[in-house]
């Protein structure tokens, strides 16, 4: 039986959701959202100049709205933001129609990767530890996610495994 559930990636920028969903989505033929992409293709701005122009509120207020209109629909695999899921309505509607994932990695890893990174506007004035806390704070929402996957020491392909795996077990139980 084939699943028309979502499968939703989350956690931290920097923790491979994009590039993970894109090839989730096409080893299970589903369709492929970026919601940080969606929110840049109809603002027609890169997402750290709608901090600069609109400001996080709005950004936040444009994130909720296109997620909850890409999770009502069902069968494809989602890339929230970083900050996608601390949002509780975006959480309610991922529990209710879709499978989540929560791309976990350790926290030097992540911040090797994001430190200093111009696209990134909410790190943008952090130092170092300020990122760990913020790690840290948004790590606890993020194990609420369905299933958590420790990326630490997985490739991208045994990455992938793992979340079709789980998905395919579920699936298997409805």
């Amino acid at each position: 039986m084939k699943s028309e559930k979502n499968i939703v990636l989350v956690g931290m920028m920097g923790s491979g959701k994009s590039l993970i969903g894109k090839l989730i989505s096409k080893k299970l033929k589903k369709k492929f959202i970026d919601i940080y992409k969606k929110v840049e293709d109809i603002e027609k701005k890169k997402i750290s100049e709608i901090f600069k122009v609109k400001g996080e509120e709005y950004f936040r207020e444009t994130e909720e709205k296109i997620s909850l209109d890409y999770l009502s629909q069902q069968n494809q695999v989602i890339s929230l933001g970083g900050g996608g899921f601390i949002n509780l309505n975006i959480r309610k509607k991922c529990k209710k129609n879709s499978l989540s994932f929560w791309l976990k990695w350790n926290n030097n890893i992540l911040i090797k990767r994001i430190y200093g990174n111009k696209r990134r506007p909410v790190i943008l004035d952090l130092n170092k530890n300020d990122i760990k806390k913020l790690i840290l704070e948004r790590s606890k929402i993020y194990n609420l996610a369905d299933y958590v996957i420790d990326c630490d020491n997985l490739s991208k392909n045994e990455i992938i495994s793992e979340i079709t795996l789980k998905n395919d077990l579920k699936n298997n139980k409805n």
